[in-house]
């Protein structure tokens, strides 16, 4: 097993493992700016060497580091032979903002408050549109989700269905 950088190379191997998946949302656009970490891990047939951590760097059967591969594994559009390596997973991580809105309740009347998300709601989605953002996320406190959601629902948002996680990785 091998972790390294996706080049364009590797671009048919996700597509198909994509397609595999059948999750039924479009194959990303690897070329966005939005994607700032394309991994991808790759095994020979009977290669299940231990990695070390670092992209790229093997261990040896003695735990030292091996001399990292680079891309010079030319993507194949079948399955490799024996002993060459071919994609088997990816992590590709993307760019998304998350809305914070802050307010005071008490600022004018329930009309002129609304009046007034509609137009803060659109000149962010604007600015966020200039910074070439593709979406936002919004995550409500469980004791406003059910009236600010509606209101959110009537701007064009709307609750994924997927389950969402978060992971800090300063951990």
């Amino acid at each position: 097993m091998r972790i390294r950088h996706y080049t364009p190379a590797d671009l048919d191997a996700l597509r198909r493992l994509h397609a595999a998946q059948g999750f039924g949302y479009p194959f990303p656009d690897l070329e966005s700016p939005l994607f700032i970490s394309k991994l991808v891990l790759e095994e020979a047939d009977n290669d299940a060497p231990e990695v070390d951590g670092r992209i790229g760097r093997e261990l040896t059967s003695q735990g030292s580091p091996a001399e990292p591969r680079g891309a010079e594994y030319p993507h194949q559009s079948t399955r490799p032979s024996a002993n060459s390596p071919h994609i088997v997973m990816a992590v590709l991580l993307r760019l998304t903002a998350e809305a914070y809105l802050l307010h005071d309740a008490s600022a004018g009347t329930p009309r002129q408050r609304w009046q007034n998300l509609l137009a803060l709601h659109e000149a962010a989605r604007q600015d966020a549109a200039a910074r070439g953002l593709d979406d936002v996320q919004a995550f409500l406190p469980p004791r406003v989700a059910r009236a600010f959601g509606r209101r959110l629902a009537r701007l064009g948002w709307r609750q994924d269905p997927w389950p969402c996680f978060s992971k800090t990785v300063s951990d």
